[in-house]
């Protein structure tokens, strides 16, 4: 089978064999996947990656234990947890000591032929979610999860930093919540995005200090930590959206003298995403750039890496 290989930040497509399947897990052929900013870290050195990459797909079951599975068009969580520990039996075995991680962390990725996941991470797409629009359930789900850590009133304006892919996402969900949402980025066209969704937003020009209850940082860059702590209000919360490939320096005197509270987010569960897709409250379609076939993945990547493009999505053979 073909997939995408990362290794020394070079994108390569090679053949690899098609992957054998243990017990409990499935065989997925990919439809389609979307490269997102992870990616492009990876691609420049996050975790130290080589492998397979990818973790935003849609695909079709071919092979499972269960009958039941084979045929449907499916989503998959990333995080492949024991199911045994006390964060498992918790139900967050996304922190699962011992987990894998889906194309980041010891199994091999997304952007191939073939995918391998076990069949309790599988999600079924409802019949009125296009498989485009599905490639945004992971991410999404990583949206919605603020929503989970935090408690945000409706009415409660938050900043969120970043017009990029996932700003634009976490903009979206959390205007659905009833929060007053401000949403500062640098580009118009991108920034209508969530203006259209009634997302109040500012391109450039300075932003104000110390005016929000909440401050999502999703710049993606190393100076988004320090805006969102200068943004939020005494007493505070900055949650962490960005994904970074190095240390990012931290000026503590202010979170510390403004008692403000840092909250890492990173994944989320997957029901509260497909729901709002399925009802049609997310606009995701506003979010695709282009699409390129998988022995095209460096084209699609230097696309992808490009200013001012978003969703780039790759496409497998039928």
């Amino acid at each position: 089978m073909q997939a995408v290989h990362l290794e020394d930040g070079k994108v390569m497509v090679r053949d690899v064999p098609v992957p054998e399947r243990p017990p409990g897990f499935a065989r997925i052929r990919l439809v389609k996947a979307g490269i997102c900013n992870t990616d492009l870290e990876l691609q420049r050195g996050y975790y130290g990656f080589s492998g397979i990459p990818g973790h935003e797909f849609t695909g079709e079951v071919v092979e499972a234990d269960t009958p039941e599975w084979i045929g449907e068009r499916i989503a998959g969580e990333i995080n492949l947890a024991c199911g045994n520990c006390e964060w498992c039996r918790r139900g967050l075995g996304r922190h699962c000591p011992t987990r894998t991680v889906l194309g980041i962390v010891n199994h091999p990725g997304a952007f191939a032929e073939y995918i391998l996941l076990p069949e309790r991470n599988l999600h079924r797409i409802p019949a009125n979610i296009s498989t485009d629009c599905a490639v945004f359930i992971e991410p999404l789900a990583a949206a919605c999860e603020i929503l989970d850590q935090v408690r945000i009133e409706q009415g409660t304006r938050v900043a969120v930093l970043g017009d990029g892919k996932l700003g634009l996402l976490i903009s979206q969900v959390l205007q659905q919540h009833g929060a007053r949402v401000v949403l500062y980025g640098r580009h118009a066209d991108k920034l209508q995005i969530a203006a259209a969704a009634g997302v109040e937003t500012y391109a450039g020009g300075e932003r104000p200090q110390k005016q929000f209850e909440f401050v999502v940082d999703s710049t993606g860059s190393p100076a988004g930590l320090r805006e969102a702590v200068s943004m939020a209000r005494p007493r505070g919360t900055v949650i962490l959206k960005s994904t970074i490939h190095g240390e990012v320096a931290v000026d503590t005197a202010p979170i510390i003298v403004d008692e403000v509270t840092l909250v890492g987010s990173r994944c989320g569960r997957f029901e509260p995403a497909i729901e709002l897709l399925r009802q049609g409250r997310i606009n995701v379609t506003a979010m695709l750039s282009t699409e390129f076939p998988l022995e095209k993945a460096p084209d699609a990547f230097a696309e992808a890496a490009k200013r001012g493009v978003l969703k780039v999505l790759l496409t497998a053979g039928s």
